[in-house]
């Protein structure tokens, strides 16, 4: 298994984690406002640059790269113990 390919495997997966969650923050963001009294009919335009540099989506990015690597590492360490495929 070529490492730079199951890096980058990973990198896409955490990727589109943090997009989802960003998604779905941002679906909430926009349920709470319709809720609440509209003191203006102009609508927020997101930023995407501005929330690709999001702190806590950046610390939800890192956080879920370290579990997918934990969990590489754990499945190379059962193959190497002779367990062949091994699948949760």
């Amino acid at each position: 298994m070529d490492p730079a390919s199951v890096k980058s495997t990973l990198q896409n997966l955490a990727f589109g984690n943090v997009m989802a969650a960003a998604a779905r923050n941002y679906q909430k963001e926009l349920l709470a406002n319709e809720k609440a009294p509209a003191t203006s009919s102009v609508n927020q335009e997101v930023d995407l640059d501005e929330l690709m540099d999001d702190p806590e989506l950046e610390k939800l990015h890192a956080d879920r790269i370290a579990a997918l690597k934990k969990e590489a590492e754990k499945r190379e360490a059962l193959k190497r113990k002779g367990h062949g495929e091994y699948r949760d």
